[in-house]
Formats: structure tokens, sequence, C-alpha cells
């Protein structure tokens, strides 16, 4: 297996990322990988999913999203969610115009952030052959709720409102610390980290708080949907993501890890990486015919 430094567009900005070739002649069925809310391909360095999937015969594609980590775009720590679905989608266009590639077999993993993407992605891209979901964000809007106090919630809406009047009248955009203390990178070592924003734009979290990912979950069947979940997740909700996988429809199946969200990149990364990689191998492998747009 080898890993490569590459690149491809997307909206009109260079997404890099690194490419997991597996041993053995193509063409291959491949993954594209996309990390959670700043999270950046360095992070695989610690938890190696690509690594994992490259190791049973599958190409991976592991990127940084749109303004973030090595890849181009507007505005520094701007993270759009669907600027962010854009550069997966663009990510399976590149894949599918390699030789190497089986374009007929491609599939989506995501972790938190990512993980709501590929739920929504898979709901209407049809070239997406195999879905792993895993801790996704379900709903901005309910996470929201949760997260502020109702006036809380109030003032903040109240500083995204103050943020448009500043950027029309070309003022710099409020930024604000996007990571807590005991976030799962200082659980790292330091090169997981190297391109790792600590600020995000006030505005990210007004289109976080818009986002509703899960919306049409069920538009994903037929494609195979895993979905992974921690049983005391405060981060993405637990419930949230049960009553999410309830309305999904066959073929479906959830895995269930005990602690919170963080746990499937550590304690339990072995248990989540090879339940990703098995749901990979059964659907997207070639052992099962794909179906057809």
């Amino acid at each position: 297996m080898k890993r490569e430094n590459v690149e491809y567009q997307s909206e009109g900005y260079t997404i890099r990322g690194w490419l997991y070739h597996p041993e053995g002649n193509g063409p291959f069925p491949a993954i594209v990988a996309g990390h959670g809310f700043t999270g950046v391909k360095e992070g695989f360095l610690h938890h190696d999913y690509p690594g994992i999937f490259a190791g049973a015969g599958f190409m991976v594609l592991a990127f940084d999203y749109p303004c973030s980590g090595e890849s181009d775009g507007p505005l520094r720590g701007e993270l759009d969610p669907i600027a962010q679905q854009r550069a997966y989608q663009d990510a399976i266009t590149w894949l599918a115009g390699r030789s190497d590639v089986d374009a007929g077999r491609i599939g989506l993993w995501g972790t938190s952030y990512g993980g709501g993407h590929v739920l929504a992605i898979g709901a209407h891209d049809r070239r997406v052959r195999c879905i792993v979901s895993q801790v996704p964000t379900i709903s901005g809007y309910e996470n929201a709720l949760r997260r502020y106090t109702p006036q809380g919630f109030v003032d903040k809406r109240q500083l995204w409102a103050q943020d448009r009047i500043d950027r029309m009248n070309c003022l710099a955009p409020r930024m604000i610390k996007a990571l807590a203390d005991d976030n799962m990178f200082t659980r790292m070592p330091p090169e997981c980290s190297v391109n790792l924003d600590t600020h995000v734009t006030e505005r990210t979290m007004e289109m976080y708080a818009e986002y509703e990912p899960a919306t049409f979950i069920e538009r994903i069947a037929p494609t195979p949907l895993l979905m992974i979940i921690a049983d005391e997740d405060t981060m993405t909700f637990t419930d949230q993501e049960l009553a999410a996988f309830a309305r999904a429809r066959e073929p479906k199946s959830l895995l269930v890890v005990p602690g919170d969200h963080r746990v499937v990149y550590f304690e339990e990364f072995e248990r989540t990486a090879n339940a990703a990689r098995d749901w990979f191998v059964n659907y997207l492998s070639g052992t099962r015919p794909a179906y057809t747009v």
C-alpha cells in the first residue's frame, strides 16, 4: 500500500488530499473519506481508517474540506456544510475519471460532521454505492437548542445578524474559538493537528444551526447504509441518531458502541474501523453486483 499527495478542483478551488493505493492491479473500488467538524486529513495518522480500507483492497481518498487543512477556499475557517458536500461529490467525479478506479463502485465514509454529509449526499447522488456514517450530525438546529440556553440562542442569533451586517460593510468576519480544551485532537500526537484551525467564523455556527443532513435519509435506499454511533453521545446526540436510523430503509445496519462521541476514534477504534471495512467489503468489493443508476 502507498499513499500519495493529490489535488482536484471543487467549485473553483483546489482541494488537497491523500490517495491510498491498495496492493494489486486495478481498477479498484474506491472510498471517499471525510473528517468531522474542523477535522483535517492528518487526523487519520492516528485513527487510520483509510489505511485499513486500503488494506482490504480499496482505493481511498482522504481530503481536507474547503477553507481548512491544506485545501484552498475563499475564507479560512469558514466551514460551509454545503461546500463540504460538494467537495465530496467532486471527489467522486475525480476518482471516477481515473483508469485505476471502478467508477461503478465508489462509496462514502464520513464521521461526525462528515457523517452527516454522507447521509445528505447519499439521499440524492446515485453514483454512491455504499455508505458508512459514523457518529453523524443529524440536526444542526436541534443540536443548537441543546447546546445553548434559550436566551443564549437568542443572543447567538443576534450575533449572526450583526456579522451579516459587518460583512456587507466589508468588515472582517467575526472569528470564534472552534475547539474545546478536551477536544479529541489533544489526545493525538502533534502531527495530527499540524494543519488544524483553532478558530472558525461566526457564520460557520450559523450554517451549522441551519444544517439538516438527515432530512431525506429514507431516500438513501437502496444504497447500503451502515451507521456507527456511541450510546452516550452528547455531541451529535444518540437519540437523534437512533431516530434517524429508524427512518432509513433497507439495506441498513447499526453498530452501537459504549461511550461518548470520541470513543469511536480511541477505545472503540478497532471495532468501528473493522465494521466499516467489512461493510464496504460486503457491498462494494465486487462480491455483490452494483445496481445501475
